[in-house]
C-alpha cells in the first residue's frame, strides 16, 4: 500500500481542489494509476480468507503428545498421527512443532576478570589445509592467551594429538615465562575422558602433563562457551579476523613465522578495548609460577620395523635406516621440525620433518655402507686376521697388491705366515718399506726381513800386490748412466 501521506494528498487534491489526474500525478511526482486508484480515498483490500491445512485437525492431539513428551521428535509424532488418518507431510508438522515448542530463556553470566596469574585459557581453532606440491595437510591453531592482560601465543600445526597438544603448551609456558595457577579448557577428547554432569574424568596423560607443570585443569560446562570466552574472543575469532585474511604461506614454518611476527608487532602491541592497555603491558610474569628446568619429551613416538630396502614407515613417508637394522624395531619420534630414529636410548640418524606424502628421505645415505655390506665386499677372515695384526696400512698395500697377477689369498697366507714368525712390528715395517718401494708380493717383504734378521759385517779392503795401487782413490761412479745406456739399447732393439 501507499504511504498514507500520499494517499491523502491525492485526495485532498483531486477531491477538494479538484485537479485532473494528471496535475496531481505530476505534482506528487506518482504514476496516474496509482493517483486514479486513490482519488476517492484509501482502498482497503478484501481480507484473504483464512488457509487451511491437512494438520488443523490435529493441532490439539500434538499439543497433548508435547505435554507427555516435550523432547519428541517430529518422525514419532508424525507416526502417532499417521495411525490416526492423518494424510499430510512430515514437513508441515516441523514447522507446527518449531512455533509450539518452548523456547528456553537465553543463560546469563557473570564476566569475570581473573586476577593476574590466575588463568590461562586454551583452545583450537581449523584453519583450512595448507598444500604441499598436491599434498593437503589440515592446519590447526593452538590459541593460549593470558585472561588477566590478554596476552596471546598461537601456534600452527597439522596435528591435535596429545604429544602435538602437550608441546603447543611448553611452547607457550616458555614463551610467557611461566604457568598460571590454572587453565581452562573446552571438553577436549585430549584432555577430558568423561564427564557426567559436573563430576570431570581427565586424560591419566594429561593429568600427569599438568602435574609436571603444577597447574589445575578446569573443564567448561557443555554448551557454555562463555566459560572461556577470553580465548574465543581475543584469541581464536581475533586470529581469524585481524592475522588470517589476505596472507599466503608456504609451509607450516612460514605459517609460525608470521604468527609470530604479527603476535610481536600487532595483537600483543595493540590496546585492548576493556583493559585499556597494551598486553605486554599488562602482562606480570613474576604472578606465573616457574616452570621446570627440563621439559619432558613429548615428540610424536611411534615404533616402526626397518626392511629390508632399509626404510621405515612413518607418517606416509618412508625414512631410511642403516643396513644394520634391517629387520628390527626402531622408534620413531618426531615434531615439527625432525623426525629422528633411535635404537632404545640411542640416535641413529635425523631428518627434517617432511610434510609431502609417499616421499622417500635418505635413500643415499647409507649406499656406501650398504655396498660394505654385500657378499662379494666383505673381506675374508685371513684378510681381517691380518688387518687386525698389522694395522690399517696393509690394506693400501693389499689393495696394490691385487692389482698384479698374484694370487691374492696365496699372498695373505704368506704374510700371515711371516707375520707367525717375524711378530707383527718387524713385518709392518719391512710392509712399510715395499710398499714405499713399489715392490708388492710377500716374497720382497720376506726378502726384506732376512736382511734384517743378517747383518752384514764390514768387508775389509782389497790388498793389490802393487802397494802404489793401494793407495789410489777414486771418484765414486754413479751405475745410473750404465742403467740409462742398457734400456736405450733395449728400445732400439
Amino acid at each position: 500500500m501507499e504511504d498514507p501521506a500520499i494517499v491523502e494528498a491525492i485526495y485532498r487534491l483531486s477531491q477538494g481542489e479538484h485537479w485532473s489526474i494528471r496535475k496531481v500525478a505530476r505534482h506528487l511526482g506518482i504514476s496516474r494509476d496509482t493517483a486514479r486508484k486513490y482519488r476517492n480515498g484509501p482502498v482497503d483490500k478484501a481480507p484473504l480468507p483464512p488457509r487451511t491445512s491437512k494438520l488443523d485437525g490435529y493441532k490439539q492431539i500434538v499439543l497433548d503428545l508435547l505435554e507427555q513428551d516435550p523432547e519428541a521428535g517430529g518422525s514419532v509424532i508424525h507416526q502417532r498421527l499417521t495411525r490416526l488418518g492423518y494424510d499430510g507431510g512430515v514437513s508441515i508438522l516441523r514447522e507446527y512443532l518449531r512455533r509450539v515448542r518452548r523456547q528456553p530463556a537465553p543463560r546469563a553470566f557473570l564476566r569475570m576478570d581473573p586476577l593476574p596469574g590466575e588463568r590461562f585459557e586454551v583452545d583450537w581453532g581449523h584453519f583450512g589445509a595448507l598444500d604441499y606440491q598436491g599434498d593437503r595437510r589440515k592446519l590447526y591453531a593452538f590459541v593460549l592467551v593470558d585472561c588477566h592482560s590478554r596476552l596471546l601465543y598461537v601456534e600452527f600445526t597439522h596435528s591435535q594429538c596429545f604429544e602435538t597438544f602437550a608441546r603447543c603448551h611448553i611452547h607457550g609456558f616458555r614463551a610467557f615465562g611461566g604457568v598460571s595457577r590454572e587453565i581452562w579448557f573446552d571438553n577436549l577428547l585430549t584432555a577430558v575422558a568423561e564427564r557426567d554432569g559436573r563430576l570431570v574424568r581427565f586424560q591419566p596423560r594429561f593429568l600427569a602433563f599438568a602435574r609436571d607443570y603444577n597447574f589445575f585443569p578446569r573443564a567448561c560446562n557443555p554448551a557454555a562457551g562463555w566459560e572461556k570466552g577470553t580465548v574465543e574472543r581475543a584469541g581464536v575469532r581475533y586470529l581469524r579476523q585481524s592475522f588470517w585474511p589476505l596472507r599466503t604461506f608456504v609451509d607450516l614454518a612460514d605459517v609460525n613465522r608470521q604468527v609470530r611476527e604479527w603476535l610481536e608487532e600487532v595483537a600483543n602491541r595493540r590496546v585492548h578495548r576493556e583493559t585499556r592497555q597494551t598486553p605486554r603491558e599488562r602482562f606480570q610474569v613474576e604472578a606465573l609460577r616457574p616452570l621446570p628446568a627440563l621439559d619432558p619429551d613429548y615428540r610424536d613416538s611411534e615404533d616402526a620395523r626397518v626392511y629390508k630396502d632399509l626404510r621405515l614407515y612413518f607418517d606416509g613417508n618412508r625414512y631410511c635406516a642403516p643396513p644394520r637394522y634391517v629387520n628390527q624395531i626402531l622408534t620413531v619420534k618426531a615434531d615439527s621440525q625432525s623426525v629422528t630414529l633411535y635404537d632404545g636410548p640411542r640416535e641413529v640418524v635425523s631428518y627434517p620433518r617432511c610434510w609431502r606424502r609417499g616421499q622417500v628421505l635418505g635413500a643415499d645415505r647409507f649406499k656406501e655402507e650398504l655396498l660394505e655390506t654385500r657378499p662379494a665386499a666383505r673381506a675374508s677372515q685371513a684378510q681381517q686376521r691380518l688387518v687386525a695384526l698389522l694395522g690399517p696400512p696393509v690394506v693400501d698395500y693389499l689393495r696394490a697388491l691385487a692389482d698384479t697377477d698374484r694370487s691374492l689369498s696365496r699372498q695373505i697366507a704368506e704374510l700371515l705366515e711371516l707375520v707367525r714368525l717375524y711378530g707383527p712390528e718387524p713385518v709392518g715395517a719391512a710392509l712399510e718399506k715395499a710398499r714405499a718401494a713399489r715392490a708388492y708380493g710377500a716374497d720382497y717383504i720376506a726378502n726384506l726381513l732376512l736382511q734384517e734378521q743378517r747383518l752384514r759385517q764390514a768387508q775389509p779392503p782389497l790388498q793389490l800386490k802393487d802397494p802404489r795401487l793401494n793407495e789410489l782413490h777414486t771418484d765414486p761412479l754413479s751405475l745410473l748412466d750404465y742403467d740409462q745406456l742398457i734400456f736405450d739399447e733395449r728400445k732400439d732393439k
